[in-house]
């Protein structure tokens, strides 16, 4: 029998699976009080946010990428990513943070409205 047609296996995924959805909105969470900080150290020291705030935002985007399509959510990993790399760009060139805090905000609100979906909207 091949794990795939293993019961056990399957039931074993579907747990991971779980488990991952019920950190989705914690990890949201995270995200927006990495953007959050992105401001506040945009709006104090230019427009640009400060590398450590940047580096959270990084991070923590970049986990989501790297994670959420093994756990059956491969809408929500592959808007991370884009959304991960126009912040590492941000990070490597000192430019383009403008229209990044609304693309943060759209990953969140599509996120809490159905993070497993298939259509990002």
């Amino acid at each position: 029998m091949t794990a795939s047609t293993d019961p056990d296996f399957r039931a074993r995924l579907a747990a991971l699976n779980a488990k991952f959805a019920a950190t989705v909105p914690g990890t949201m969470d995270k995200i927006a009080q990495a953007l959050a900080a992105c401001r506040d150290s945009a709006s104090t020291e230019g427009t640009a946010p400060s590398a450590a705030a940047l580096h959270q935002l990084h991070e923590l985007l970049h986990g989501v990428a790297g994670s959420a399509g093994t756990f059956g959510f491969a809408t929500l990993g592959q808007e991370a990513r884009r959304v991960e790399q126009q912040v590492r760009t941000v990070m490597k060139e000192g430019a383009g943070w403008g229209s990044i805090p609304a693309q943060v905000e759209r990953l969140l609100a599509w996120a809490a409205r159905d993070a497993s979906a298939a259509e990002y909207d």
